[in-house]
Order: structure tokens, then C-alpha cells, then sequence
């Protein structure tokens, strides 16, 4: 029971970040890097990719390659962390937060993430 609650949580979690990509996509253009090119596709593309990993989450015959595919994402957004990091927590007026807070995101935040979308790879 425990594991279809958190299952549901991921999905919804998923779901609803992929949309606040397209909500607010500002929220997000300070978040890259600018070593990564093209901000507004970079953003488009995690939304939608976040709200179709979602999806796949909802079936389980599609559940483990959604949950990789999540793991795969996460890893792909560790550069936008460290540069939050680099950044003291301030990407811009539309997000400053703590250093730590910061720091928080992605240690143990990022990994906590990711072992969530490993447990329902199993």
C-alpha cells in the first residue's frame, strides 16, 4: 500500500512539475546554465519529457522504463543544481533561496529522488 501512495506522489509530482515548465517557464531560463544552449527548448523539452515520464509511471507495463527515464532526467539536471550552487541560491528575481537550501536540492535531494525512481523501477 505503501508503495502505490508513493507511486501516486512521484507520478503527480512528475506530472505537475512537467506542467510548471510551461506555467512558468521563466521560473526555469535562470536555472540553466550558459554553457547550455538554447534555454526556451531546454525547458520545453524537460516539461514535456517530465510529463510523459510521468505518464508512463501510471502503467505498469511501461512503469520501469518511465522510472529510468526519470533517473536518466535527474541525472541530466545535476548541472542546473551545481550552478544554483555556484550561484549562492539566487538565479534570479524569480528564485533566490538560502545557500544551503541550495545545497539541500541536490544533496541529498537530487539522490533522494532519484532512489524513489529506482524503487519503482523494481
Amino acid at each position: 500500500m505503501i508503495k502505490k501512495i508513493s507511486l501516486v506522489i512521484l507520478t503527480v509530482f512528475f506530472l505537475l512539475a512537467g506542467f510548471n515548465h510551461f506555467w512558468h517557464p521563466e521560473d526555469y531560463y535562470g536555472l540553466i546554465p550558459p554553457y547550455i544552449p538554447a534555454h526556451r527548448f531546454i525547458n520545453m523539452a524537460s516539461g514535456v519529457l517530465e510529463i510523459l515520464l510521468g505518464i508512463l509511471l501510471v502503467f505498469p507495463g511501461t512503469r520501469k522504463p518511465g522510472a529510468f527515464g526519470i533517473i536518466f532526467l535527474l541525472i541530466l539536471f545535476i548541472p542546473a543544481h551545481i550552478y544554483m550552487i555556484q550561484l549562492k541560491g539566487c538565479v534570479g528575481p524569480e528564485i533566490c533561496v538560502p545557500e544551503w537550501v541550495a545545497w539541500l536540492r541536490l544533496f541529498p535531494g537530487q539522490f533522494l529522488l532519484i532512489s524513489w525512481a529506482r524503487w519503482h523501477a523494481k
